[in-house]
């Protein structure tokens, strides 16, 4: 016997899943659900199967091909209009007219007895039989009725519930005599239920119908998609799961890495190639597909994630479904019922609610709280850059596609045959968004000027010494290995000017890309002299290298620093041991806690062997760690405070620029000192702006980063350091004994999560209710000045939250002052 396998229909009742995929490609439990039909009609000796397309005709085609890999061999007849349930099959007259034939619909889920089904036709010696299945509620099918014979007496399609006088529906499963297609003409419109069925009724043909007792599922509405994925991993309907069984109710596919601490409520079905990191909740019922990535103490509970999807720390999803391929990002929950399309982007801390619908391609911006369903228009980010340039998720959401359109843009912006300078840190991701950017500034006819694996701060010196017209430079994000950064300098080695990165967003939006004839190509070059020309230019700016050869334990941190420091460290004269000093971005350390733990190692090594300072070089060389002979390791605002007297010690008059988060008993003790103090706003472009001020000698922020923008205008800690230890010859004092003189500083901070929506309105009434006060600065955020001490609020421009600095006379204080404006924020909010 042959089938039929009805595959033509698009879904529409399923969208928005079936927005892009016919819905007999629809998965369950990971297998098409018409690749189930195929293997059970293969269970059941049907080994030569036609398939009536017409919705995406071509990804079904594509998917089972000749039907070779599933046991059967597969025929196709595609309509180019629509005609009909029964239509469609009379067009594929040809392939079924020597046997009797069963059709079956490729979208519905079944294990139906077919073998039983046919020995009942076969039995009643039936012109048709329709194979039904009871109910509850029968108001969506086609109602049949039957005597007790099993012939049938009556049709009734979609019946109110007065005309409700049987549970069996139609399945829309037949098994057929061939000489049924004499009834219908090529090429005109049939249905089975509602023209050739009730012809063979009023006719009194043998027209039968089975009650068959497996299951059945229409798989009409996106509840019973959901309810079909439980039922398959309940085992209510037995159809094959994909994956070892490895406990009971848990299949796992293979390639699949699943971290110990994981927990699995069964049943679950996990895809190949799938990776789930510790802490994650999974199950029950819950299907991930192949190539799914889920990240720390995520929860996902009875909802089904499609391939190719990645699920952020801290995400919760709750009776869902995930189309393939989107991005949910960290502390995002997903209510009840609700679905979202393909290649969606769901942004940190959003909530999307019970029930709502987004279409594919959707961008849900940080911290929105969705109340409808989003189907037309795509919400793009808004803002193509954040504060150090261009940052997301490495090969999530900064790919090498993404990364190719950028550089586009960023190339099509800049003058004609423009050379950029390109460089990355030593991460495989890094090299990878590195080489795609490259391609794209060739094809835009720039020259590509190639650092390969470089310090930010030699990157910057060599856009000037070469006269670049900008530079790219890839890296991690500094305390954050996930996301990739790409940074884009200008001419100055500064980050890009504000009208220039909206020319760039509007390149990249637009895709108004210049395209160069392919004989004047962008050509790429090495840079060969870029260290020798940086450390010829650093000691030519340092003003007196030291003399007095210190003892310094010097952790490189893994670097791109580590294969020229020790000659760097030689000309100054320092006696060293090294430490971490090769070049491996994955061991670098960038979270807080990795910069701790290296930096008391440092500490342990100073204090055994007596050397006189340590040092530990951060993010790329922008950043240090000091360890004071003393042991005290010094970070924040305490290592700000030493290297500010030194400079303010050394230069008279010297002019300092610092961000408003800076502590004002540092500012009073260098105004003491004879300096001038000039503040800026809290983010890192501002600071360099002010150090590009030819009075501006030095500039410092509370991570580490100094400025001494004689060499370059951006963060530099070899230089900074270089400098400390001239200084302290200069000075003839030890690192401690300038800590020693520092103040008590006591500062205090911590996050409020605000929604965008609230945001505005919580910034008027900290204005309003400070206006009259002659104690605020409104150079960024709302600053109030108290006895002893100040509390900042601080708006964040790209999340959805504030940041409360605070600094009061005691660690209470300040600590009493952050909760106070934090609780404020939060009843503010309403």
């Amino acid at each position: 016997m042959k089938a039929v396998v009805m595959a033509g229909g698009e879904g529409s009742r399923l969208r928005p899943i079936t927005a892009n995929r016919p819905k007999p490609l629809t998965p369950v439990g990971n297998v098409p659900i018409m690749a189930h039909i195929v293997g059970l009609l293969a269970r059941h000796g049907i080994t030569e199967v036609v398939s009536t397309l017409h919705y995406l005709a071509d990804e079904i085609s594509a998917y089972f091909d000749d039907g070779s890999e599933f046991g059967i061999q597969m025929h196709y007849s595609i309509e180019d209009t629509p005609l009909g349930t029964a239509g469609s099959v009379k067009k594929a007259d040809h392939l079924l007219r020597d046997e009797p034939f069963i059709i079956i619909s490729g979208d519905a889920l079944t294990d139906c007895d077919l073998t039983k089904a046919i020995a009942f036709h076969k039995e009643k010696k039936a012109l048709a039989t329709i194979v039904l299945y009871r109910v509850a509620s029968p108001l969506e099918f086609g109602v049949v009725i039957t005597d007790e014979d099993g012939k049938i007496l009556r049709f009734m399609e979609k019946p109110s519930w007065s005309e409700v006088f049987s549970d069996t529906v139609n399945t829309g499963i037949y098994i057929l005599e061939p000489e049924i297609l004499d009834l219908m003409e090529q090429g005109k419109q049939y249905d089975w239920s509602q023209d050739i069925f009730p012809h063979l009724l009023h006719q009194g043909k043998p027209l039968y119908g089975y009650v068959m007792e497996d299951y059945w599922c229409d798989v009409g509405t996106l509840q019973q998609y959901r309810e079909a994925q439980e039922h398959l991993l309940s085992g209510r309907v037995q159809l094959s799961i994909p994956g070892e069984e490895q406990a009971p109710g848990i299949h796992v596919g293979p390639n699949t890495h699943i971290d110990p601490d994981v927990t699995l409520i069964p049943p679950v079905c996990i895809g190949r190639n799938t990776k789930i990191k510790s802490g994650a909740r999974i199950g029950p019922y819950t299907t991930l597909g192949d190539n799914v990535l889920v990240e720390q103490e995520a929860v996902i509970e009875r909802s089904v994630i499609w391939e190719g999807t990645y699920i952020g720390p801290s995400v919760g999803v709750h009776s869902a479904i995930v189309g393939s391929r989107c991005t949910i990002k960290r502390d995002v929950t997903v209510g009840e019922d609700a679905v979202i399309g393909d290649r969606c982007l769901i942004d940190t801390g959003s909530v999307i609610r019970p029930r709502i619908k987004l279409w594919p391609d959707k961008v849900i911006e940080r911290g929105s709280t969705v109340t409808m369903s989003l189907v037309w228009g795509n919400k793009w980010r808004g803002n193509l850059f954040r504060e150090l340039g261009v940052a997301g998720l490495s090969n999530i959401e900064i790919t090498p596609e993404f990364a190719t359109r950028l550089g586009s843009a960023f190339g099509s912006v800049l003058p004609d045959r423009a050379t950029v300078v390109t460089a990355r840190d030593s991460s495989r991701s890094s090299r990878m968004i590195k080489r795609a950017i490259m391609a794209s500034l060739l094809s835009v006819g720039c020259e590509v000027v190639d650092m390969q694996s470089a310090p930010v701060p030699v990157a910057r010196h060599f856009i000037r010494t070469i006269g670049a017209a900008g530079a790219v430079n890839v890296r991690k994000l500094p305390g954050n290995p996930r996301v990739t950064l790409v940074e884009l300098f200008d001419a100055r080695g500064n980050y890009l000017p504000k009208n220039l990165e909206r020319k760039v967003e509007t390149a990249f939006f637009r895709e108004d890309f210049h395209r160069t004839d392919p004989e004047d190509l962008g050509i790429i070059e090495s840079a060969t002299r870029a260290i020798d020309d940086y450390i010829s230019d650093f000691f030519r700016q340092l003003e007196k290298p030291a003399t007095s050869r210190p003892r310094v334990v010097c952790d490189l941190g893994y670097s791109a620093l580590s294969p020229f420091f020790p000659a760097v460290a030689g000309r100054l004269g320092i006696e060293t041991i090294n430490l971490n000093s090769y070049n491996d971005a994955k061991r670098a350390p960038r979270t807080e806690r990795e910069i701790e733990r290296h930096a008391e190692s440092v500490r342990q090594i100073v204090e055994t062997l007596g050397y006189d300072l340590g040092v530990l070089f951060t993010q790329e060389g922008e950043s240090m760690v000091l360890v004071d002979g003393k042991g005290r390791i010094l970070s924040g605002a305490q290592l700000m405070g030493a290297m500010s007297r030194l400079v303010a010690q050394t230069h008279p008059g010297v002019r300092i620029a610092m961000d408003v988060t800076a502590s004002l008993q540092i500012e009073q003790m260098l105004k003491k000192m004879g300096a001038e103090v000039v503040r800026t706003k809290a983010d890192v472009r501002s600071l360099m702006a002010a150090c590009m001020s030819p009075d501006t000698l030095y500039g410092a922020n509370g991570s580490g980063g100094f400025i001494f923008s004689k060499l370059h205008p951006g963060f530099d800690a070899m230089f900074a350091f270089a400098n400390m230890l001239t200084m302290l010859e200069k000075v003839d004092v030890t690192l401690a004994d300038v800590v020693d003189e520092l103040p008590e500083v006591h500062l205090g901070y911590e996050q409020v999560r605000c929604p965008w929506e609230h945001k505005g309105s919580v910034m008027r009434i900290l204005t309003e209710s400070h206006q009259e006060s002659n104690e605020v600065e409104l150079i960024d955020g709302i600053k109030v000045y108290h006895d002893g001490g100040w509390t900042l609020i601080l708006p964040d421009s790209f999340e959805p939250v504030f940041h409360v600095y605070a600094e009061g006379t005691s660690e209470e204080q300040s600590r009493a002052l952050v909760q106070d404006y934090s609780r404020r924020i939060q009843e503010m909010q309403g």
